[in-house]
C-alpha cells in the first residue's frame, strides 16, 4: 500500500476521556448561572429541558446518523424562558451565553482528559512523512479546545468535527471531507480508530485502509467488519507504515487483519 495520509479518531483513540454528561452538578451550576440572567429554573427542569431538546433534534433530523447541537440546546432553553430582565441584557452577552453554557457543562462533566501512551512521539514521526487529519464525533463547542488542552491541535489539518455538520460517523461524508482536505484518494489514506462501527466500518465504506486501536472504549464488533490491522500499542502504527521507531521503542510486525503480538 502507498499511504500518503493518516486520519485519526480522537476520543478512545488518541485521547483517554471520561465524562458524565448527566451529573447533577452540571445542571445545578447552569440553573445558578441562568438565575443571574433573569431565568429561574430548578436544576431538574434544566436537565429535563436539555435532554428533551436533544432528543427532539435527533428525532427531527433528516440524517441517518444525526448529531445533536449542544449550543443550540442552550440557546433554545434561554430563548424559551427569557424575562424582561433577560431581554435587557447586552446583545453580545446574550449571544455568547449558549456557547458559555456548553463549554461550562463539558468542563464540569469531565473527569479525565489525557493522551494514550506514546501518542505524541508517534505523531511526531508521522507528521514529518504524512498529511494528518482528525475525523471525530464531537461538539463544535469543545472538540478543538480539548485537542488544544492535550497539545495536539497543531498536528492535524483538516479537523473534521461531526458537530460542524449535523451528522456523525460512520457517515462516509465525514471521512470524505478529511480526504478532500488532505487532497488524497481513499486508497492512499489510513484511518485509525477504536470503534468497529463508527470508525472501522465508516472508513472502510469510503475505501480507506483501517487500523483498530483496541482501547478500553468503543464497540468491538459490527456485522462482519474486520480491520486491516489491529494494535494495542500506538507505537505499532509505525511498523505498519514502515517508519522508524522512536528511540527505545521496539515495535513488532503484524499481518493484515491480524493482531500485533504483545
Amino acid at each position: 500500500m502507498e499511504i500518503k495520509a493518516v486520519a485519526f479518531d480522537v476520543n478512545g483513540t488518541l485521547v483517554q476521556i471520561l465524562t458524565d454528561d448527566g451529573m447533577d452538578q452540571i445542571f445545578r451550576s447552569a440553573a445558578h448561572f441562568l438565575s443571574y440572567q433573569g431565568i429561574d429554573l430548578r436544576r431538574e427542569q434544566v436537565r429535563d429541558l436539555y435532554f428533551q431538546i436533544m432528543k427532539e433534534q435527533q428525532r427531527t433530523s433528516t440524517e441517518r446518523y444525526p448529531e445533536f447541537d449542544a449550543v443550540d440546546i442552550w440557546r433554545r432553553i434561554i430563548d424559551g424562558h427569557q424575562t424582561d430582565f433577560t431581554r435587557s441584557l447586552p446583545a453580545a452577552k446574550l449571544g455568547q451565553m449558549p456557547l458559555f453554557l456548553a463549554e461550562m457543562s463539558r468542563g464540569i462533566s469531565r473527569h479525565r482528559l489525557n493522551l494514550f501512551p506514546h501518542v505524541r512521539e508517534v505523531l511526531d514521526v508521522l507528521r514529518e512523512r504524512y498529511s494528518l487529519a482528525v475525523v471525530t464525533d464531537a461538539q463544535s463547542a469543545y472538540a478543538r479546545s480539548e485537542l488544544h488542552k492535550v497539545g495536539l491541535l497543531d498536528y492535524f489539518d483538516p479537523i473534521i468535527v461531526s458537530g460542524d455538520h449535523g451528522y456523525r460517523k460512520p457517515d462516509r461524508r465525514l471521512f470524505q471531507l478529511a480526504l478532500d482536505g488532505m487532497k488524497v484518494a481513499a486508497e492512499n489514506a489510513m484511518y485509525v480508530g477504536n470503534d468497529m462501527h463508527c470508525d472501522i466500518f465508516g472508513a472502510r465504506e469510503v475505501g480507506m485502509t483501517t487500523v483498530m486501536f483496541d482501547s478500553q472504549q468503543g464497540t468491538k464488533v459490527h456485522l462482519d467488519c474486520v480491520p486491516d490491522y489491529t494494535i494495542t500499542d500506538f507505537r505499532d502504527l509505525l511498523k505498519i507504515l514502515d517508519c522508524p521507531a522512536p528511540s527505545g521503542s521496539p515495535v513488532i510486525a503484524q499481518p493484515p487483519g491480524g493482531r500485533l503480538a504483545e
